[in-house]
């Protein structure tokens, strides 16, 4: 297995999320550095930490969080651990509600959506962001409301470039005639694979496609599958194997695996060096759908 270190990430390949800010294509999703339901400080806030202290180690320069994870949790453990963020791009998102523990809720008003955006600065201590995204379209609220939110964020400089989460391609198409989409994020990975034609809309688009939740296998981690044999094989785990054929997928894929401890990140970052040969990502492909 690869070296741990920072040219680790890099061998992920990199992507250009609005064309300008090159990033390493595995990133991190600080989600879960939070604490339980993503409610409240994390159990162990010293172990959140050295995890945030570790990504720039191991060569990762793409981290997303949202003003809701926690909330606003996430986004002062990583001002505490990482702030000034040299070389590295903190994506954030805004739009949602929390109540406590697991408990989610949707606020697309564009007051809102703009009083989230604006709380994030102050919590990261920027005075950018350099991607922002619409955590999700509020069914409330008039979708050209948000998206002349989010025009309103680029236009006052606000925000540097925008993104979405959760979208059709119908809704990525609306939006786009507002404003310039640098990113969606919606669920992907090898066991659910409802928006391959959204990855697939982005990669004719150059927008970056962020899958959330990028390591579950399902069913196909079951011992005796065929992800379980090529993990066997090549001596890795199957979310490695899992998040090796995510990344191979698609040239504009970016996945963000989450965690809060340094053991699982350093093994998910592992992922970044596992080379699939053809055969093995069209029979997991296959195994997939």
């Amino acid at each position: 297995m690869a070296q741990l270190d920072s040219s680790l990430a890099a061998r992920s390949g990199t992507f250009k999320i609005g064309g300008q800010i090159e990033v390493n294509r595995l990133g991190f999703g600080a989600m879960r550095v939070t604490g339980r339901g993503i409610w409240g400080q994390p159990e162990n806030k010293a172990e959140a930490i050295a995890t945030l202290k570790r990504l720039p180690e191991l060569g990762i320069n793409f981290i997303d969080t949202a003003e809701s994870y926690g909330p606003h949790v996430s986004e002062e453990l990583i001002r505490e651990a990482l702030h000034p963020y040299d070389a590295l791009l903190i994506a954030t998102k805004g739009g949602l509600t929390r109540g406590g523990p697991d408990d989610w809720g949707q606020d697309g008003r564009p007051e809102k959506l703009i009083a989230d955006a604006k709380g994030s600065l102050k919590r990261l201590g920027v005075e950018q962001h350099k991607l922002w995204q619409l955590h999700r379209i509020d069914t409330k609220v008039p979708a050209n409301e948000q998206f002349d939110a989010v025009k309103s964020l680029l236009y006052q400089g606000i925000i540097a470039h925008a993104g979405l989460s959760e979208v059709s391609v119908a809704d990525i198409k609306a939006a786009q005639k507002v404003f310039p989409v640098a990113t969606v994020q919606n669920l992907y990975n090898l066991a659910s694979r409802q928006s391959e034609d959204v990855l697939a809309y982005c990669e004719a688009q150059n927008i970056g496609f962020i899958p959330w939740y990028p390591l579950n296998a399902g069913e196909l981690a079951r011992e005796g599958s065929i992800l379980d044999k090529i993990a066997k094989a090549k001596g890795a785990a199957p979310s490695q194997i899992a998040l090796a054929w995510v990344l191979k997928r698609s040239p504009v894929m970016l996945p963000i695996p989450g965690t809060g401890k340094v053991k699982h990140l350093e093994e998910n970052t592992q992922a970044a060096a596992i080379e699939l040969t053809a055969e093995e990502f069209d029979a997991l492909d296959k195994a997939g759908r």
